[in-house]
């Protein structure tokens, strides 16, 4: 095989991502990854288990002489969240991602690379495959559907697990130790809608070249949602001419911030719709912020359809589009810079007589999250929708003292000559549903340096693999020494 990533280290790391980025892991879709991860077991004769979820636990006996030492749990999703740039032909149910090095960076040509949190798998691969020759016993979790509402850590049985102590592999920053999480929980509001006959002219109204992101690490960013400028430029035409929907799409990932909407339109005069838009398109340009410096509208006059939306089926979602709160809502108050509360219009989706519009909700406490259950129960109730809400998971609260923590820090400290931070972020973990699971678990989350995760232009900066790699080679000879 010809690897892309050359003559960096650790190589056996960078071997088994790109490994892995040939086996299609679409969240829910994850048995060929699953089956890799078995066969990987057996052929190392390790104690292995798999679930009807394709959630894999594997277990690697410590070396000899290290059999007193407790074991370490290891975790990270093999799931990924699959975007890609309109333009791109990839399926992600089939075709092996494409990578690429640029520089320091290693990156997918069209689509999202899958660093998160395929890093994670690919360390696991390399604890277990032997690349530190003396170590503890390890536990390698590897779960399913994390992208999705952390489906598979809620289903596992963690009475499979003997560790007392569990390094999850799903942050993205190197020398930041993640201590907390939020919870957090999704929401459909589904609007179902009459048609009529067309009248009128049709035109297609596209939106696009938006930078996304992670709907909670990036929602404090200032990146713009398509859905949501959609249903500005929607309310702004609909006070210049009569106009019907005939479809509507945006997003595709409740946990990303969307990148891209389309609306086909019924209008009643063409001209007039395209200098309306022209006008609100350039209000909108002039204040995006610099990541959202490629954003285009674009209009275009298409065949006419068959039908449209009533009138008042058009007006309930334009009312819903425009008036759904969307982005942060609280800050915290005890960590400067946190988002404490947010929500995010991830998706838009027409099918059989209903659009349905989908929310992700996150807040490190209970009560806000109840409190977005009411908010979009009664915007439902104010435009005809109905309301579904699922997919709750827990957030994971900051422990004052961690031994792991100490120990990682200074294992930090020796190798890099730096501190480390330590943070709560504003995003869902498997951490939290562990946590709330094995109570007594001493938990963290580190990894190394990514940006732009869920988007195309996702990269994993490859020196901080390096580093990162020799921190967690020091932690576990510190953990070697334990009496």
């Amino acid at each position: 095989m010809e690897w892309i990533v050359k003559g960096r280290e650790p190589a056996s790391v960078f071997r088994w991502f790109e490994t892995i980025s040939a086996i299609p892991r679409p969240s829910y879709k994850e048995e060929k990854i699953a089956d890799f991860l078995v066969q990987f077991a057996k052929e190392r004769n390790l104690w292995h288990y798999r679930d009807d979820r394709n959630n894999v636990l594997i277990k690697s006996p410590a070396t000899k002489g290290l059999e007193h030492i407790p074991p370490v749990l290891f975790q990270g999703h093999t799931d990924m969240v699959c975007e890609k740039n309109a333009e791109i032909a990839h399926d992600f149910e089939r075709d092996p991602l494409k990578l690429r090095v640029e520089g320091n960076f290693l990156r997918a040509t069209g689509t999202t690379l899958g660093a998160d949190d395929g890093i994670a798998v690919a360390i696991m691969l390399a604890l277990l495959d032997g690349e530190i020759p003396e170590h503890p016993a390890y536990e390698c979790l590897f779960t399913t559907a994390e992208e999705v509402g952390l489906d598979g850590a809620q289903s596992f049985d963690y009475g499979k697990i003997n560790a007392g102590r569990m390094i999850n592999l799903d942050s993205e920053e190197l020398g930041v130790v993640t201590a907390g999480c939020a919870g957090g929980l999704r929401s459909d509001l589904t609007l179902e809608y009459k048609t009529e006959p067309f009248a009128g002219e049709a035109l297609r109204l596209s939106v696009g070249g938006l930078m996304g992101g992670h709907s909670g690490e990036n929602i404090n960013s200032g990146r713009a949602n398509a859905n949501k400028l959609m249903g500005r430029m929607l309310a702004a035409l609909a006070e210049k001419t009569d106009l019907r929907l005939i479809s509507l799409s945006g997003g595709s990932k409740d946990n990303a911030i969307p990148r891209e909407c389309e609306a086909l339109l019924a209008v009643s005069d063409f001209e007039i719709a395209d200098s309306c838009l022209s006008e609100i398109a350039a209000e909108i340009a002039a204040e995006l912020s610099e990541a959202d410096r490629g954003f285009t509208m674009k209009v275009e006059q298409v065949s006419a359809c068959d039908e449209m939306l009533s009138g008042e089926d058009t007006r309930r979602a334009i009312a819903l589009l425009t008036c759904a709160a969307n982005g942060v809502f609280e800050m915290c108050k005890n960590v400067p810079g946190l988002v404490e509360f947010s929500r995010n219009l991830g998706v838009i989706r027409q099918d059989g007589g209903k659009l349905e519009f989908i929310f992700s909700s996150r807040s490190a406490r209970e009560g806000q999250l109840d409190g977005s259950v009411r908010e979009l129960n009664l915007l439902a109730a104010m435009t005809g929708c109905t309301a579904k809400h699922y997919a709750r998971y827990p957030g994971w609260e900051y422990a004052k003292h961690s031994e792991l923590c100490e120990t990682y820090l200074e294992a930090y400290r020796e190798v890099t000559g730096r501190e480390a931070t330590v943070n709560v972020i504003h995003a869902g973990l498997e951490c939290g549903i562990i946590h709330a699971k094995v109570p007594e678990m001493d938990i963290i989350s580190i990894g190394p340096t990514m940006y732009d995760i869920h988007s195309p232009a996702e990269a994993l900066d490859l020196d901080s693999v390096e580093v990162f790699w020799k921190v967690l080679k020091k932690w576990i000879a510190g953990a070697c020494r334990e009496v």
